[in-house]
């Protein structure tokens, strides 16, 4: 038979094949040290990376996703396996594709193809080197903008050193308990200034509570219904309460 003329007959070699077929390849794997028959209802209890070489001979109908999946853990890696007698090539060449065959090659009624070298599920460890980060400014000519043109009038102004003066116990412009440095004086200068410029802008209160809020607040208060604010804050009334309800 020339398809197994082929085939070192000192490897392991399977033959899927009916009962009814099998007595076709008795005389041609006399020479062959290791040689198992199979059909295709006992295949899934051969053992698995045994065959180096795996003849199947089947009905067309037969030749199932399956059946090619059980044959694929049988083979050894880069085992071959033998289809003959097809009638449809096209089919049979992709299924063997889809199931894991690789070196697929067509002849005129039959086809040849190998298990990978690689396990299904192996894995192995990459050594890749972490390349360094690089920036580059891709500079095609286009305008930048000047960055000074992003500043306004209040940007280009000085401020004034006294608004930038910090505690040097707290780091901020808040004074600490045992301020002996005048910040605790020039803080509480600032808090009143602020308070006499909202007095004299703001309503009158009679009682001095009002901004606590409605519960503390008379019958006449100019800020009723207003929320709580604190004291000296300026409270700008809205024109919809500006308006009367008549």
């Amino acid at each position: 038979m020339a398809l197994l003329s082929n085939l070192d007959p000192l490897q392991p070699l399977l033959i899927a094949v009916s009962d009814e077929e099998k007595s076709k390849y008795i005389e041609h794997v006399k020479n062959f040290t290791s040689v198992k028959f199979s059909s295709p209802q006992i295949l899934k209890d051969v053992e698995k990376d045994l065959f180096t070489n795996i003849v199947l001979d089947l009905n067309p109908e037969k030749v199932t996703p399956q059946i090619l999946s059980i044959l694929l853990s049988i083979l050894n890696p880069e085992g071959t396996i033998l289809i003959p007698n097809l009638e449809n090539v096209s089919t049979t060449e992709f299924l063997l594709k889809t199931n894991g065959f690789v070196n697929v090659t067509v002849n005129e009624t039959s086809i040849t193809a190998s298990k990978p070298k690689y396990a299904v599920g192996s894995s192995a460890k990459l050594n890749l080197k972490k390349p360094s980060a690089v920036w580059k400014i891709d500079d095609d000519g286009d305008e930048l903008i000047d960055p000074d043109d992003l500043l306004d009038e209040d940007d280009l102004k000085t401020p004034d050193p006294a608004s930038l003066r910090v505690c040097g116990t707290t780091g901020k412009r808040k004074a600490c308990k045992d301020c002996s440095c005048g910040l605790a004086a020039e803080l509480a200068e600032e808090a009143h200034a602020g308070k006499v410029a909202a007095a004299a802008n703001g309503p009158k209160s009679s009682c001095g509570s009002c901004y606590l809020g409605d519960a503390f607040r008379c019958a006449t208060c100019p800020y009723l219904g207003m929320p709580a604010f604190k004291p000296g804050e300026k409270i700008t009334l809205s024109s919809s309460l500006l308006k009367s309800d008549i």
